[in-house]
């Protein structure tokens, strides 16, 4: 079974080699169409504390390492300026 992968937002970076990231998946709502954003957080392993708030990366599921935390940074797509 392949890993699992998302991409999203870092919207936290305050915890030691943790970041927390945003991903947000688009559905259509069954009877009315619209498109509708639905967001989650996930708490992901950055080892060498390189994430910034606002950069752009993906992620993907690993063993759990922590408590809270089952996903590791596995690339920064998009640094923040």
């Amino acid at each position: 079974m392949p890993k699992k992968e998302r991409q999203g937002v870092v919207i936290s970076n305050k915890m030691e080699k943790t970041v927390v990231v945003k991903v947000a998946s688009y559905n259509q709502h069954p009877k009315y169409k619209k498109i509708i954003e639905t967001t989650k957080n996930y708490k992901a392993h950055d080892e060498e504390n390189k994430c910034d708030e606002g950069d752009t990366v993906k992620i993907v599921e690993s063993k759990p390492i922590s408590g809270g935390k089952h996903w590791v940074v596995s690339e920064i797509v998009e640094k923040v300026k």
